[in-house]
C-alpha cells in the first residue's frame, strides 16, 4: 500500500497539485488552518469529527469534504480502534486556471459548497469506487515510476475531479444527520464572511443580532472553536492573502479586509503566515 509520512506542512510546493496518501495509528493535534488553495479529503478510517466555518461534521468512511481558499477548519481526531487514513488533494488556483482555458470551470462544487456552507457529501459505493479506481492509478503510477508516470498522475487528477463535480450533484444532503450547527452562529458566520471590511466588534455584532455579549462570545467559541476575535482575524488575514495573490497590493489588501492600522496588519500577518505580506506578494 503507498502510504506517505504525515507532516503539519500546510503550503504546496508544487505549482499545480499535490496528492497525499496519509495513516496514523495514534490520534493527531492539528490547529485550525486555511489554505491558499482548494482541498478535496477523502476520509477513509478512523473517528473524526470535522469543524468547518462553525459546523462540525461526524465523518463516516467514503465521506468527502471540499474546502476553498477562504475556509477556515481543523479535524479533531479521537482515538479508535482503526487508524486515522485519509486522501487529500491540494489543487491550486492555477490548476482551475488551466482548465478554463479550455471551457471547463470544475470549482462549481467547492463554490457552492461555500455558498451553502455545507461541505460534506457521501458518495454511493459506485462513485467512490470510481473515485478510489483513480486514486490507486496515482499511486501505482508513483511506485511504477514509469515513463510519463506524472502526466498519467496528472489525468488521475483531472478525472478525480470531474468524477467529484458530477457526483456533487447528483446526492442528497442526507449526511446533515451528522451534522452539529447552531442557525444563530451560522448567520453570523455568514455576516462576517459578507463584512470583513466593516465594524465587526462583539458590541456591533451582539447589537446586530440581539444577543447578549456574553452569550455570543460563548456560543461563538462552542461551535466555532475559535473566540469571535480570532476568527475574524483569521478571516481577514485569509481574504487578504487572497488578495495578494491575485496581484492586489499590500494597500489595497489590508484596507479591503478591515485593518485601520497597517503596522497591526503587519504583525498578524507574519504572525500568521511566517513572513510580511510585501515578501508574499513577490513570490
Amino acid at each position: 500500500m503507498y502510504i506517505e509520512e504525515f507532516t503539519h506542512r500546510q503550503i504546496m510546493t508544487e505549482r499545480f497539485y499535490e496528492y497525499h496518501h496519509y495513516c496514523n495509528e495514534n490520534p493527531l493535534n492539528i490547529d485550525f488552518h486555511q489554505h491558499a488553495f482548494y482541498e478535496i479529503y477523502i476520509f477513509l478510517s478512523g473517528n473524526v469529527n470535522y469543524i468547518i466555518e462553525g459546523r462540525t461534521y461526524k465523518l463516516r468512511p467514503g465521506d468527502i469534504l471540499l474546502t476553498n481558499n477562504r475556509d477556515i477548519h481543523r479535524p479533531e481526531i479521537n482515538s479508535s480502534k482503526s487508524p486515522y487514513e485519509r486522501i487529500v488533494i491540494w489543487l491550486n488556483v492555477d490548476f482551475f486556471d488551466s482548465l478554463r482555458n479550455i471551457g471547463e470551470d470544475l470549482t462549481a462544487c467547492f463554490q457552492d459548497a461555500s455558498n451553502r456552507n455545507y461541505r460534506l457529501f457521501r458518495p454511493n459505493e459506485h462513485q467512490m469506487l470510481k473515485v478510489r479506481t483513480a486514486c490507486n492509478n496515482i499511486e501505482q503510477e508513483r511506485v511504477d515510476g514509469k515513463l510519463g508516470n506524472r502526466v498519467m498522475a496528472y489525468a488521475c487528477i483531472m478525472e478525480i475531479l470531474v468524477l467529484l463535480s458530477r457526483a456533487y450533484y447528483e446526492i442528497s444532503d442526507s449526511a446533515r444527520q451528522d451534522i452539529t450547527e447552531n442557525e444563530q452562529i451560522n448567520q453570523i458566520v455568514s455576516y462576517i464572511n459578507n463584512h470583513l471590511k466593516e465594524n465587526l466588534s462583539l458590541d456591533h455584532l451582539a447589537d446586530q443580532f440581539y444577543l447578549s455579549k456574553y452569550y455570543l462570545s460563548h456560543q461563538f467559541k462552542q461551535f466555532t472553536g475559535l473566540s469571535l476575535y480570532q476568527f475574524i482575524m483569521k478571516k481577514r488575514l485569509t481574504i487578504a492573502r487572497n488578495m495578494l495573490m491575485q496581484g492586489k497590493t499590500v494597500t489595497e489588501a489590508y484596507s479591503d479586509c478591515g485593518f485601520n492600522d497597517y503596522s497591526n496588519f503587519l504583525k498578524a500577518f507574519k504572525r500568521e503566515f511566517g513572513e510580511k505580506p510585501s515578501d508574499f506578494s513577490k513570490k
